[in-house]
């Protein structure tokens, strides 16, 4: 792989974990100690632990759901198993919280590694690289934290003694030790990964960014100007200096997501993810099921197409699709493996303003003859990959004729964004042989699916977890959270700017002449009068759509109950304001036993 943070992560990830979660647990790691960290190894092998840490939850099933679900672009998926935080009710601190433990435990490997790492015998600037990477590293963790719970503990300490005491210190103190942290690691951070930090390791934009999102989040709890108008200077500088970071979009923004340009100009910092046996998490054939630190991602939400595909479908007296006749598909690594845990939310609302209206096609991908973003995003048509031999008399044909598909040519779903006469088994008067599934007909069991992170490399052994990066951060956010802060600094002139730069080149296709895509542009171009908190919203779900944002940008912009409510029907019965925090663990409750208890959210 290209980073050494990977190389270096297994044979040390078992023995860096000394951090709040096992202090609790009285399980103080013997191998840390200050030592450890005065050398360049050690100090090396904390930051690689820290990394290895956020693969453990960015592209696993638990940390995705709560990322994602009880959204407005989000809802269950036949297979979800249910869950709180789907709907809210019943959500609590036993059934949330899969990083808790997993970001203190780094926070105090990376104590350790700046308490002790600034005397290491290594030349100043590598020294400065190092320690650098874990204030970014620390700030990573604790903006994750705050925006999640809130008041969180904090410690800027190595601990190394076990203590079954702890307390929560103010959000606002979090906050300006995020800055502090991410002010710094900018600071001595390189412009471009360097040595040892490879691949989409942090570096100075990558701080910058999050420290962007950092003012831009605590402006929004605190209405304070000055925090929107220093995020959005931010934003403005990493983009005037794209070419210095080596960054820029694609022309396409289907090219953001295709393999080859997994560590491209436009991906900014990435979780790693690879199928060498050493790194102990993957099994050539031995098809993952989760609860490692894999990259599941393609799957969660893939419909089951090999079992709900049958040729004779057909709609019942209630207006439902049901399945029957041959299947037209199996299993393959183009079109992944049917996890069937979470799907757009193309429910529509039964009352209200939005009545008979979904946010997935009404709202959010409206303008989908002209934004590329849609078809770039989502699968909807399914070319056979197995015959099928379907005769004219077989039960629920009601095409009256009999056909066998052929592979690679015939379409054996078709899931268009309009509704069509006939369906599923004609197109208006003429036969379809595979079945043709509308809005009307999408349900919890077939919909379209998500494709950004789908690894056609699996090949024979399409059951694997996939080998791609999670890319965390993409240039295209730089421009949607700078036109944010500028909104909210006063300037939608220059918010309106920074969000046609994005719409633009979602006007763009490779399909279109000059002539097109230049029409295309203009429809695509907003005024600043268009500019509002919802209109971003929406644009944040048109080009970040399952890239593990969606819960906090609803969060920060104080609009998760407004937008559950008016959006998502399965959520909006249960969903209330102490929602805007997440439970507190139980387990990290029932370990504080010395001093104060620790305290529960509101609300749980």
């Amino acid at each position: 792989m290209k980073t050494i943070k990977v190389w270096l992560t297994i044979s040390l990830a078992a023995f860096l974990g000394s951090g709040c979660e096992n202090i609790l647990e009285e399980k103080p790691q013997s191998q840390i100690v200050p030592s450890y960290f005065n050398s360049p190894a050690g100090v090396l092998g904390g930051i690689a632990g820290v990394y290895n840490d956020i693969r453990s939850q960015w592209g696993t099933e638990g940390f995705t759901v709560e990322m994602q679900a009880g959204t407005d672009d989000f809802v269950q998926g036949a297979s979800s198993g249910g869950g709180p935080a789907y709907t809210y009710n019943g959500l609590n601190g036993s059934n949330f919280g899969s990083a808790w433990g997993t970001a203190f435990q780094d926070i105090n490997t990376l104590n350790g590694v700046l308490q002790y790492g600034a005397t290491i015998d290594l030349p100043e600037a590598t020294r400065k690289q190092y320690l650098a990477q874990a204030k970014f590293l620390r700030g990573f963790w604790y903006f994750y934290l705050v925006q999640t719970w809130g008041d969180v503990p904090l410690s800027t300490s190595f601990i190394t003694v076990p203590s079954q005491a702890a307390s929560r210190q103010p959000a606002a103190d979090v906050y300006a030790q995020v800055i502090k942290d991410l002010t710094e690691a900018a600071a001595d951070l390189p412009n471009t990964p360097t040595a040892p930090f490879l691949g989409k390791a942090a570096t100075k934009p990558v701080a910058q960014l999050l420290l962007a999102k950092a003012y831009l989040t605590r402006g929004w709890l605190n209405n304070t100007a000055a925090d929107f108008t220093q995020a959005a200077a931010i934003c403005a500088d990493i983009i005037a200096n794209k070419g210095t970071y080596g960054l820029d979009l694609w022309a396409d923004y289907g090219d953001a997501f295709l393999p080859a340009n997994d560590y491209g100009k436009e991906t900014m910092f990435v979780s790693d993810h690879v199928n060498d046996p050493k790194f102990g998490y993957y099994t050539v054939g031995g098809g993952a099921s989760g609860g490692a630190a894999q990259n599941l991602t393609p799957w969660f939400t893939t419909w089951n197409y090999p079992n709900n595909s049958g040729v004779n479908s057909f709609v019942n007296a209630s207006g439902t699709l049901v399945n029957s006749g041959t299947s037209g598909m199996i299993r393959d690594s183009q079109y992944g493996r049917p996890y069937v845990r979470m799907r757009p939310n193309s429910d529509k609302q039964k009352t209200g303003p939005n009545a008979g209206k979904s946010y997935f096609l009404d709202q959010a991908f409206t303008n989908r003859n002209v934004d590329s973003r849609y078809a770039n995003s989502f699968t909807t048509v399914y070319i056979a990959n197995t015959s099928v031999t379907n005769t004219a008399t077989a039960a629920n044909n009601k095409r009256g004729i009999g056909y066998t598909t052929v592979v690679g040519a015939d379409t054996a779903v078709w899931l268009p964004d309009f509704e069509v006469a006939g369906a599923p088994q004609f197109v208006g008067t003429r036969p379809f042989k595979g079945i043709v599934v509308p809005p009307s007909l999408w349900n919890n069991g077939i919909f379209p699916s998500l494709k950004k992170f789908m690894d056609p490399s699996r090949g024979a052994n399409f059951n694997d977890p996939s080998t791609r990066p999670v890319v965390l951060y993409r240039f295209a956010d730089v421009y949607l959270t700078g036109a944010e802060a500028y909104l909210k600094a006063g300037d939608p002139t220059r918010a309106a700017a920074l969000l046609n730069v994005i719409r633009q080149r979602a006007a763009f296709k490779k399909t279109n002449t000059a002539a097109q895509n230049a029409a295309a542009v203009t429809a695509m171009t907003i005024t600043p009068a268009d500019v509002t908190v919802d209109f971003i919203l929406d644009e944040r779900s048109r080009e970040l759509f399952g890239e593990w944002q969606r819960w906090h940008d609803l969060v920060r912009t104080r609009s998760l109950v407004r937008r559950v409510q008016a959006w998502n029907p399965e959520a909006a019965p249960y969903v209330k304001d102490y929602h805007m925090l997440r439970p507190i663990p139980q387990t990290q409750i029932d370990r504080v036993v010395d001093g104060p208890k620790f305290p529960q959210n509101p609300g749980y």
